[in-house]
């Protein structure tokens, strides 16, 4: 037989439920549970402009290492305005924040306009130059020295992905281009990803690249007739496939709300910068990353950095009204979202009343109930259940007449990619009748039929989440709620990882 103190808390738990109005009569939610309404973050624009006079994405040709590499992946030169290692990869910054990431599609950049012009003359032969050092270094090549062979430099420069910027030069003095490399050529192309002005070249050469003999004085490199050739613009970059493209390009960064970080990359590269999106860390209150937003800083005339800033709010251009600071100077910004598998997973579709009204179903999700069970799982038009705008749904009775768990299920099967892996985010409210009550409010996420994820107990909205693996098309459902003891669903999401 239960004991007296344990009788009691029972009869107080009946009593408390009792007197509850449940949502399907527009009850209020608890008061205990009061949301935060901290505002979202904005960015730091001075963090941003200070570490851009701290990174050194400059770079040129180097003098030891063969033509024809391999252009590199994209590199991180700072996160969060702490300057990286060398050669910081995209995946090693996103396995720092998550653990599920995909490789990054280097080999996909976009349309490049196609025709060069010169954009600067070399010094007259004879006079010592100096080569390019910039941004968005790529790979060199040399080609045939009997003469200043312009055009050899250009025809291989539109075989280069991303390439808007040649460098032609000669490089005297470098023993491995002279004896060692197979071309026996010292008339260099260096191939760039941005375009550069007279004004960066700086390079004037003086390495020793020939061996001591003896007490001989060892010769240094020098550049001769260094000359300039661009596009008139930089490529033209493709959407980055599971995001779509909401502005861009303009001369204003972003500065809106949901602001969870930035990072530098070495090359204005869309797709690394969905890769860091893809892999940032979850916000605690705003959840996975959903849009970012790319651009370039141009300082005192100069490009210096390309800078991805990362959203777990979407944003558009009305918020990019950034245009630099001081000597810094905002170009090429971009606006890309992450596309959702989930449709109105806001629950924002159903619009059948302007203050308050429920259905078990509409055009894009589906509520069932158990054998004895009714209105378990619905779809609501009030702002007070919502976390955000007028929609929410809700799992377990709407007028309390049942203690059945509803389940609540997109009207049409989810279009994935088979073998490919998606998180499925949602937040979840289990604070409608009070700690007490719904300390047992649980709900389960169910793919294809088996259970993924879930939480249970007493919670405000709080983020959720579950790693599945897509089989071409799959069935997913939220089961839970016992009223009293509801579950209130808001935001729900599918991204691609």
């Amino acid at each position: 037989m239960p004991s007296p103190t344990r009788l009691f808390a029972l009869a107080a738990l009946l009593v408390s439920a009792t007197a509850l109005v449940p949502p399907g009569h527009q009850g209020l939610p608890n008061q205990a549970s009061t949301p935060d309404n901290t505002p979202a973050p904005t960015p730091d624009n001075a963090v941003i402009a200070d570490t851009a006079g701290q990174v050194n994405q400059k770079s040129s040709a180097p003098i030891d290492a063969p033509p024809n590499a391999d252009v590199a992946a994209t590199t991180v030169t700072a996160v969060d305005g702490t300057v990286t290692d060398a050669n910081t990869t995209i995946a090693a910054v996103s396995a720092g924040n998550s653990t599920r990431r995909r490789a990054v599609d280097v080999g996909r950049f976009g349309k490049r306009q196609s025709g060069f012009e010169q954009v600067f003359a070399g010094l007259p032969a004879g006079q010592h130059d100096a080569s390019i050092e910039g941004t968005a270094y790529l790979t060199y090549t040399v080609v045939n020295n009997a003469t200043y062979n312009v055009d050899a430099c250009l025809a291989w420069a539109a075989t280069i992905p991303n390439c808007v910027f040649v460098n032609l030069y000669y490089e005297f003095n470098n023993e491995l281009l002279d004896f060692v490399f197979s071309e026996k050529s010292n008339l260099k192309c260096a191939a760039y990803g941005d375009i550069h002005s007279a004004a960066e070249k700086t390079n004037f050469g003086g390495q020793a690249s020939y061996s001591q003999v003896g007490n001989a004085t060892v010769p240094l490199t020098y550049i001769t007739q260094s000359s300039g050739f661009a596009t008139k613009n930089l490529v033209d970059p493709d959407t980055p496939e599971g995001y779509e493209l909401v502005f861009g390009p303009t001369g204003g960064a972003n500065n809106a709300p949901g602001y969870m970080g930035f990072a530098f990359i070495d090359k204005y590269d869309v797709d690394a910068c969905a890769q860091l999106c893809n892999g940032r860390g979850v916000d605690p209150v705003g959840g996975s990353c959903q849009y970012f937003n790319i651009w370039r800083a141009v300082v005192s005339g100069v490009p210096t950095a390309y800078t991805c800033s990362m959203y777990y709010l979407v944003a558009d251009e009305s918020t990019a009204v950034n245009y630099g600071q001081g000597d810094l100077v905002v170009t090429l910004s971009r606006g890309y979202a992450r596309r959702s598998l989930a449709i109105d997973g806001g629950f924002e579709g159903y619009t059948a009343c302007g203050d308050f009204c429920f259905t078990v179903s509409d055009a894009t999700w589906t509520g069932t109930s158990p054998a004895g069970g009714d209105d378990d799982a619905t779809i609501f038009f009030f702002p007070p259940y919502a976390r955000t705008g007028h929609g929410s749904a809700l799992l377990g009775a709407a007028f309390g007449d049942d203690a059945h768990a509803g389940t609540l299920t997109p009207a049409a099967p989810i279009a994935t990619v088979a073998g490919r892996q998606y998180v499925v985010q949602f937040f979840a409210d289990s604070s409608f009748s009070g700690a007490t009550i719904e300390a047992t409010a649980g709900v389960e996420v169910h793919w294809n039929g088996k259970k993924v994820g879930g939480v249970t107990g007493f919670q405000t909205y709080g983020l959720v989440q579950a790693v599945v693996v897509g089989t071409g098309s799959d069935k997913l459902s939220f089961v839970g709620g016992a009223a009293p003891a509801w579950v209130f669903l808001d935001d729900v999401s599918i991204f691609a990882l």
